[in-house]
């Protein structure tokens, strides 16, 4: 619930915040048609002289609609607009804006307390008639897809007079259904709530009552393509991209990488962060750093990206491919203690899918042997083994920022370290080894691995929304838990007790009857328009090592059996109930 109530205000003290009217413009929420959008109301409205006369009017117009504690007036609604909507952290309003820029309505939410997320939809007017036909549902449904996709909300409701008989209708076709009805109420001049047969209007209405509506989501259809990933953008990242382009140049040409490489370190509690072209790069400089170079071994699990392996490989060392463990499918402690021989210099556990390793044994076996730790974190941004953040356990971490992670620059990635002294090596390889003190002078070895400053802008967005897109993520493995609790050769990939994943990607075991045939059932997904995919091969089994090696067995059987998925952050329960249903369906057939 606080996690819910902190996204609500976060984004709608972000949203009716503008310094300029390019700033304010940027936080548009467009319509899918691209015809017009809903601008969200600012301080910057409150001298809009204009805006508030038509505001008033408009209130005027629907004031037998709308219960009200201010009068309807310029100067009552001045009021309601900054006592309601703009001092409130809970409350938004937008104004509906038409394919031309001209307002022709509002309509805005509040935040509900309940056990879900839920948003009430209020102050729906439309201000100006026979203008724009049917832009006031296009203007709710756009409503009620950003919060899905921005907010992570669950469930919307509404209130209506009982006798508004057009605007009950309205939202009838808009998948809003009957739940209860109760008195009329009003606030009085001391803000007791009164419940009393009249309007604002003054209009007595014995018979009227607020009639309570709530949102049906619509069942999937299924000749749309559900997307293994996909990230969550909101008007956020979009501001800071814009404004990284416009202004994000010369004197400013690092300032999003500043507050990137800032917020970044201190939500992990990491003392340095150093931004990055990629998790691989990071990899790679990281390594480079530690001194580990041609002759040195650095064992990493069977199970992950070849990136892995491959920055082993661009220092000249050779990669060891140790076994994973059964239930996080990240790196077996003592798997990895028997692949140590006398040139093992490092270790670089993976946090498959976002499900941290288990990062104490795997530590204790590093400093028994005196190696160094490299956790590549790079699904994995907000994972915590023990009430401890993957990525504060080793020498250095490194994170992605790529395009299908949960949180995206595009591409991009980050070092993390905790030691200074390791610090300023990675830094000064990070700036192709560069001497500080003469101007372009290079005095020992380099690479170029930096992220772009755009980049940073949205990666810095992705941050401070972190928190609510992890709950988004969990709540769509949760989704799949409940959806395939009665098809037991369906095994879910689900976090260890001591740990708490993020859940980058859903993933599942086939076992029983099914267990050898996930490349049929994938394939039926696909033509149901369900998208997948493989875990990730047996590293030691690609041709690109120069020499054959044996798999491991934990990380052959997993290989084989274990696909990902859909886990975009802004899936709705009604694709996952699909999936679920055509997983069951498929699976008995076969």
């Amino acid at each position: 619930m606080e996690t819910n109530r902190e996204t609500v205000r976060k984004s709608f003290s972000f949203l009716k915040k503008a310094s300029s009217l390019q700033d304010w413009f940027s936080k548009i929420i467009p319509f899918e048609n691209g015809r017009g959008g809903l601008l969200p109301v600012g301080q910057l409205h409150m001298e809009d002289h204009d805006l508030i006369r038509d505001l008033a009017s408009w209130r005027e117009s629907h004031q037998s609609k709308f219960p009200t504690r201010f009068s309807v007036s310029q100067q009552g609604t001045r009021q309601w607009l900054h006592k309601l909507v703009l001092s409130s952290e809970e409350r938004i309003l937008f104004l509906v804006l038409d394919e031309g820029g001209y307002r022709v309505g509002h309509l805005g939410y509040v935040f509900v307390e309940d056990s879900s997320f839920v948003l009430e939809v209020d102050n729906v007017v439309r201000g100006v008639a026979g203008r724009s036909p049917g832009i006031m549902g296009l203007a709710l449904n756009t409503m009620l897809r950003w919060a899905q996709k921005t907010l992570g909300a669950e469930g919307f409701v509404l209130r209506a007079l009982s006798d508004n008989e057009r605007a009950i209708e309205f939202y009838k076709t808009h998948s809003f259904c009957e739940e209860k009805s109760e008195p009329l109420w009003i606030h009085n001049e001391n803000d007791e709530i009164k419940y009393l047969p009249i309007t604002t209007g003054g209009k007595k209405k014995p018979d009227s009552s607020m009639l309570h509506m709530r949102w049906k989501a619509p069942r999937h259809d299924p000749k749309r393509m559900i997307l293994t990933a996909g990230p969550s953008i909101s008007e956020r990242e979009v501001n800071y991209a814009f404004h990284a382009a416009m202004k994000g140049w010369n004197q400013s040409a690092s300032e999003y990488l500043d507050k990137f490489e800032k917020t970044f370190a201190e939500y992990l509690g990491a003392r340095f962060c150093i931004p990055t072209s990629s998790c691989t790069g990071a990899l790679h400089i990281a390594l480079a750093a530690l001194g580990i170079g041609p002759g040195d071994e650095v064992v990493v699990p069977e199970i992950t990206w070849v990136a892995t392996a491959n920055a082993v490989r661009y220092v000249g060392a050779t990669p060891v491919f140790a076994d994973v463990e059964e239930d996080t499918w990240c790196l077996d402690p003592a798997s990895f203690e028997k692949k140590i021989s006398a040139r093992t210099k490092a270790v670089i556990p993976v946090h498959l899918y976002g499900q941290p390793a288990r990062m104490d044994r795997i530590m204790e076996v590093a400093q028994k042997y005196d190696l160094l730790v490299v956790e590549d974190a790079a699904p994995a941004i907000g994972a915590f083994w023990k009430k401890q953040k993957v990525g504060t356990f080793g020498d250095f971490a490194c994170f992605s920022f790529q395009g299908a992670k949960m949180l995206v620059a595009g591409e991009g990635g980050a070092i993390v370290t905790n030691n200074e002294d390791l610090f300023q090596r990675a830094k000064k390889i990070w700036d192709q080894g560069r001497n500080p003190s003469r101007q372009f002078w290079i005095d020992s070895y380099g690479l170029k691995y930096k992220m772009a400053n755009i980049q940073a802008a949205l990666a810095l967005a992705q941050v401070e929304r972190c928190a609510e897109q992890i709950e988004m993520k969990r709540r769509i493995f949760g989704w799949y838990q409940e959806g395939l609790q009665d098809c037991p050769e369906i095994e879910m990939h689900a976090e260890p007790p001591e740990s708490r994943s993020i859940y980058w990607m859903s993933s599942c075991l086939l076992t029983g009857k099914i267990a050898d045939k996930r490349g049929d059932l994938l394939l039926n997904l696909k033509k149901r328009n369900i998208d997948s995919r493989i875990v990730f091969p047996c590293n030691s089994q690609y041709p690109l090592w120069g020499e054959k090696l044996i798999p491991e067995p934990r990380a052959t059987l997993i290989a084989e059996r274990a696909f990902n998925l859909p886990s975009g952050a802004t899936l709705e329960k009604s694709q996952i109930e699909y999936i679920c249903d055509t997983i069951r369906k498929v699976s008995s057939l076969m």
